[in-house]
């Protein structure tokens, strides 16, 4: 699998509404992203999208960029939608995440559906608990890890 890079790391302080890019970040062991909503002692410690996938959003006329869909890190060129559960990732210099879940189930109709009037986490998401723990920033690259 080929490398990409890391173009956005977004936080919010409450579930269900979209992050603001913080531009860094910092990824802990069995927690998540410092200082958001998701992070805790969980399965989707850390949730995944790729700008690509954004993209197709506002080719239909959407406003949404990294974030919108409350994604913790948004890709480039990273294959995203053909990692599985199980695969670890390197984020950074020393952070390793594992793929737990792709995709989720919206029980409700949360504040990105309301704003952009359908949302592509239920099925492009990417959700991962973290492994190895480090600093995470904008123009980092990620890659498959063995």
């Amino acid at each position: 699998m080929s490398a990409g890079k890391v173009v956005a790391v977004c936080i919010s302080k409450r579930k269900g509404t979209p992050k603001t890019d913080a531009a860094s970040g910092v990824l802990e062991v069995g927690v998540g992203l410092k200082g958001d909503a998701h992070a805790g002692d969980w399965h989707r410690q850390v949730s995944l999208l790729s700008v690509e996938q954004i993209g197709y959003m506002k080719e239909k006329g959407i406003e949404a960029g990294p974030g919108s869909f409350a994604e913790n890190i948004t890709t480039e060129d990273f294959p995203l939608d053909s990692v599985k559960v199980g695969d670890r990732l390197k984020v950074g210099d020393s952070a390793v995440i594992e793929v737990t879940q792709i995709g989720k189930e919206c029980h409700t109709r949360c504040a990105i559906y309301h704003k952009v009037g359908e949302c592509i986490m239920p099925d492009k998401g990417v959700f991962a608990r973290v492994l190895n723990g480090g600093e995470v920033k904008v123009g980092d690259p990620i890659e498959s890890s063995a």
